[in-house]
């Protein structure tokens, strides 16, 4: 049995089966909707969907607060008082809920909390490696616990194409011209992760399916992706001819397995339904 138990957040999008399998904690973050505020996980992505197209306003998300991690962690240390508890927290860099979390620690001797650096299936792919880790290793010391959660972070690979400009749009993230000029040329902007920060780096043209293709090939041989571990992520609905388009692409780059996140509210909500991802571990 492990000497640990790892906590996250809902923003990870780490699939129910796998939270339960590794019995990892997940803490809500929430989402505002007008006057009404929602824990993160207690409603369909689509509500933040049809919430935007009735109103022309994007749902406002926020992340967890001290006191939802106090709850948490205490139950926790109430329920495994000799276990360590180590929260693999969303970006700081994009939200609080890091900074929540060590106002939550104070006089908690018990608990590490470690910025990810990521965000969606990102942080997902590095809290489920460590909860394989800890499996194989669960009397492993804080430090060894601290340099492998270090190593996949430093390690993480992520990048994606937002599904529906015009919520980036709504959310300010990108004028009206640069909106136009995307729709009309069919312009996917690739949105990485880089020391945590959402960034624009580069620019595909074409459908949906065959940009993402292409990003596939393009990441793994740019980053030297390690082939037995790859996640691709979407929000809203896997169109069916996608998901076969980009397994086929991600196998004949030599990946072993595939594991296909869905985006929850919290980074669908910017990125709007048909956005497409891809996480992988870089070699060096």
């Amino acid at each position: 049995m492990s000497n640990y138990v790892i906590v996250t957040e809902s923003g990870a999008d780490i699939p129910p089966e796998l939270a339960k399998r590794y019995k990892i904690e997940i803490i809500p973050m929430h989402i505002s909707f007008g006057g009404e505020t929602k824990d993160d996980m207690t409603f369909p992505v689509e509500d933040a969907f049809e919430y935007y197209e009735k109103t022309g306003i994007l749902p406002q998300t926020s992340g967890a607060t001290p006191f939802d991690f106090e709850t948490v962690f205490d139950e926790i240390h109430r329920q495994y008082p000799q276990k360590h508890i180590l929260h693999l927290a969303y970006s700081a860099a994009t939200t609080c809920s890091y900074q929540s979390a060590l106002i939550a620690t104070d006089g908690r001797d018990y608990i590490t909390s470690i910025d990810t650096k990521s965000v969606s299936a990102g942080q997902a792919m590095i809290v489920l490696s460590m909860a394989e880790y800890l499996g194989e290793n669960p009397k492993a010391s804080l430090e060894d616990v601290k340099a492998k959660a270090d190593s996949l972070i430093s390690h993480i690979r992520m990048g994606f194409f937002p599904g529906d400009l015009a919520y980036l749009k709504a959310g300010g993230r990108v004028g009206n011209a640069a909106f136009l000029g995307a729709t009309i040329l069919s312009i996917k902007p690739l949105i990485e992760i880089e020391n945590g920060k959402l960034v624009s780096t580069k620019k595909y043209r074409g459908s949906i399916a065959s940009v993402a293709a292409k990003l596939i090939r393009d990441y793994t041989k740019k980053y030297q992706l390690r082939k037995e571990k790859l996640a691709l992520v979407y929000s809203g609905r896997l169109d069916d001819t996608l998901k076969e388009i980009a397994s086929k692409a991600a196998y004949d780059c030599g990946f072993r397995g595939i594991l296909w996140v869905r985006a929850g509210c919290v980074v669908s909500t910017h990125s709007g339904p048909g956005g497409f991802g891809i996480i992988g571990l870089a070699k060096c």
